[in-house]
């Protein structure tokens, strides 16, 4: 995956239309996630459609997120909360405002509130397994 700010230079310059085409480009370059994966514990909430986010944790102790959703354009979303968080240590995660680091892209303007109304509870629950893993 690209860099956040790489990733804010392009989406800046894009007119609309090209917008959804890179949020759903950055969706498809996810890792795939398993199916058995995909169930009621991995389901993020309030969510108009359907979003998985499994942590995993690598052997010196970064998190690594896999992820899916069953929209293209929130796959996209989620991709991209992933890319200011992916393979960090869990302290790391916490103390990183991924909100203010998705500001660039002004998803709340850009998008409809049905496709955004659950990216706050994709970045919660990011945070939460990271709080978890630092205790």
């Amino acid at each position: 995956m690209p860099r956040l700010a790489d990733i804010a230079d392009e989406y800046a310059f894009l007119d609309p239309d090209d917008r959804y085409r890179l949020l759903i480009d950055l969706g498809r370059q996810l890792e795939p996630m398993p199916a058995a994966l995909k169930t009621e514990a991995t389901l993020v909430r309030g969510c108009s459609a359907s979003v998985w986010i499994y942590p995993t944790r690598v052997p010196d102790g970064r998190l690594h997120f896999l992820a899916d959703s069953n929209a293209a354009i929130t796959k996209g979303l989620v991709a991209l909360v992933l890319v200011a968080v992916q393979d960090r240590m869990p302290d790391d995660i916490v103390g990183t405002d991924v909100t203010a680091q998705l500001a660039p892209f002004d998803l709340q303007r850009a998008l409809s509130s049905n496709r955004t109304q659950g990216l706050p509870n994709m970045i919660a629950l990011i945070r939460e397994t990271a709080a978890r893993m630092t205790a």
